[in-house]
């Protein structure tokens, strides 16, 4: 019998073996199990709200809908401000895989300027990925097409129907109405980021930045359902967005297109107002430039090319120019001195020029030859400056300053627009506190004409003259005149404050009939304007010098360039009995204030009380007609313009 040799297993060792593999799968399986809680816990609890909005967001998306900008319109009804429809291509950048591939397949179907793809990518940056990014504005039809016929390359890309802010006028009333333009970083920092919700625009000039709050409207909401791509596939529910409001202008388009024709392109402003309302009638700065350029924001060569202009295009020269506002005040410094107990008929020597008392310094007259003796009415009509270098030396720069203050001058009107400079109405403290030096007598007497360092804009010398017109009567002027709620149609009209200057019937009477006859009297420095006149005129003609003329020297326009020439200002208002409109005009280096400014005042207050164009002499036919002291008119002019001034004076500052 044969024995075989059997091995006996190892049982105890075989049975450590699978209990130790059998730990090691309880570990892992362990591990696993509460790493698998340890994400459960922070999927459905932890972060449960985030992957709750997430997962609400692949089905349906609430997108903010942007109210319809309120329009603007001039007195009669006509659009000044309007939206117009145009096709927009937009991105949401949270649904772009890859955005570089992607704006290169657009760039296949519709053209892309560098400056489109830098803009699109500055807004990438600084808003949400959400929200839907402009690539381009305004595309073609053939644009649109191209773009939906391949629209399935272009996850997260649309067409959107929007609406874009248009100037119907162009440029003629852009320094009124301003223009909107695409909200920017700064104008972030500002804003109400909820109120501007889906909206890409903002104003930033004129009556659009001005009224910002109540042209905006408020922005609405729409839940929509959308595809695995981000696409819009149904509307669910809408909160539909209020509308701003519409705002109606006191303004009046045909006259402020008139009157910008009137200055015949050279610089300066028009300000047209009624008297006993406040309401800007016209308000004129030229040159001017298209705002339309700048809705979805102007290249940098033509920006620059406007910045660069030598005419100043973008400076609105009605609200912002400073200017001396000369001989035009005369008016009101005689009706201070009148207030102050001056004799009306008091008789002024003038033999062409004036000197202090123990001083050798001759303040001379525009006339070198001198008016003789001269009554206050003489000395408005024909603008002898000997009488007020006489009349302010008498009162001091410290009443004078008190009541012409009053008038409004070297304060800021309260018109409302946004960035209202003050004008200047220098005092003893003024210099004192600005300059560090102490107020001289000679400074009183150029002040007493409206020069040295007064400065007045076209826009508060308007508003003087309304107040002169009103006898007193300050009005705040306003260029709009009720906002109008675009759904409810509720009017809300836009009320000024009313301020009375102190001064007697009496006195202002004197004053008017004076300023009368400096447009009416055959010796009247404006006389020319007032020719065949079908209603009555009351004007005050004004020179300002830019540039200094030295002791006993004689003005020769023919020596000085275009830009060191004298402006040119004419006040006035009509008619005298009741009046409906004030005006005040300054044209840069224009030289004479009747032969320049003058007749484009006439001719604004022909066309708005006439309705027709004037038939007042223009500039050039003032060659052939002579003046009441035998020269020729023109020459008369540039006598005019000889007053003294102890420093240069700006054209704009």
């Amino acid at each position: 019998m044969v024995k075989e040799n059997i091995e006996l297993k190892d049982y105890l060792r075989e049975t450590n073996l699978i209990h130790a593999r059998l730990i090691i799968l309880i570990i892992v399986l362990g591990v696993l199990s509460l790493t698998l809680m340890v994400r459960v816990w922070y999927l459905q609890i932890y972060s449960h709200q985030r992957f709750e909005v997430l997962s609400k967001d692949n089905r349906v998306r609430l997108v903010p809908v942007a109210p319809v900008r309120g329009q603007i319109f001039d007195r009669n009804g006509k659009v000044l401000a309007e939206n117009i429809p145009v096709f927009n291509l937009e991105i949401v950048p949270e649904n772009v895989k890859n955005m570089t591939q992607l704006l290169d397949g657009i760039a296949q179907l519709i053209e892309l300027t560098p400056n489109d793809i830098t803009k699109f990518r500055s807004l990438v940056r600084a808003r949400p990925d959400f929200e839907s990014q402009v690539l381009k504005v305004n595309l073609s039809e053939q644009e649109v097409a191209r773009f939906l016929v391949n629209k399935h390359r272009f996850a997260g890309a649309e067409v959107q129907p929007r609406l874009q802010r248009n100037y119907p006028y162009g440029g003629e009333l852009v320094h009124v109405l301003g223009y909107v333009g695409r909200i920017n970083q700064r104008d972030r920092e500002k804003i109400d980021q909820q109120a501007y919700k889906g909206t890409d625009y903002i104003g930033k000039l004129g009556i659009e930045a001005s009224y910002e709050d109540q042209l905006l409207g408020k922005v609405g909401f729409e839940q929509v359902e959308t595809n695995a791509h981000g696409q819009r596939v149904r509307r669910l529910d809408l909160n539909p967005p209020v509308s701003g409001d519409d705002i109606y202008l006191n303004l009046d388009a045909d006259l402020q297109v008139k009157a910008r024709e009137y200055l015949g392109g050279k610089r300066g402003a028009v300000v047209a107002i009624e008297p006993n309302t406040g309401g800007v009638l016209a308000f004129v700065s030229n040159p001017v430039y298209d705002p339309n350029e700048f809705v979805n924001g102007i290249g940098h060569r033509s920006y620059n090319a406007l910045r660069d202009d030598i005419n100043r295009p973008l400076i609105n020269r009605a609200l912002n120019g400073r200017y001396a506002p000369g001989s035009t005040i005369k008016g009101i410094v005689s009706l201070a001195g009148l207030e102050n107990g001056w004799n009306k008929n008091a008789s002024v020597h003038c033999p062409g020029y004036y000197k202090l008392k123990g001083s050798t310094h001759r303040y001379r007259c525009w006339k070198r030859a001198g008016h003789g003796g001269t009554s206050m009415l003489q000395s408005i009509m024909r603008s002898c400056d000997i009488y007020y270098y006489q009349l302010a030396n008498w009162m001091g720069i410290d009443k004078m300053h008190s009541f012409l203050s009053s008038f409004g001058l070297g304060q800021q009107t309260g018109i409302d627009l946004i960035g209202e400079p003050s004008g200047l109405m220098p005092s003893k403290e003024w210099k004192k506190r600005v300059r560090g030096t102490p107020w001289y007598p000679g400074e009183t007497l150029i002040t007493g004409i409206g020069q040295g360092f007064t400065l007045a804009t076209p826009l508060q010398l308007g508003a003087v003259t309304a107040t002169l017109a009103n006898r007193g009567k300050r009005i705040e002027p306003r260029l709009v005149n009720r906002l109008v709620h675009g759904d409810e149609k509720a009017v809300y009209p836009v009320s000024n404050q009313l301020v009375e200057v102190e001064a007697s019937s009496e006195n202002f009477d004197h004053i008017i009939a004076a300023m009368q006859a400096v447009v009416e009297h055959p010796r009247g420095t404006a006389r020319r304007a007032g020719l065949n006149a079908e209603y009555s005129i009351a004007g005050k003609t004004g020179t300002a010098q830019v540039v200094n003329i030295a002791q006993g020297a004689k003005y020769d326009e023919s020596k000085l360039t275009e830009f060191q020439k004298d402006h040119a200002l004419f006040i006035s208002f009509a008619p005298v009995e009741k009046p409906e409109i004030a005006v005040a005009v300054i044209v840069e280096n224009g030289g004479s204030g009747s032969g320049v400014a003058a007749p484009v005042a006439r001719k604004v207050m022909d066309f708005y009380l006439l309705g027709k164009d004037a038939n007042a002499v223009d500039v050039e036919s003032e060659v052939s007609l002579s003046a009441p002291n035998g020269q020729p008119a023109v020459e008369q002019a540039a006598l005019e313009s000889q007053q003294p001034l102890q420093q240069p004076q700006p054209e704009v500052r």
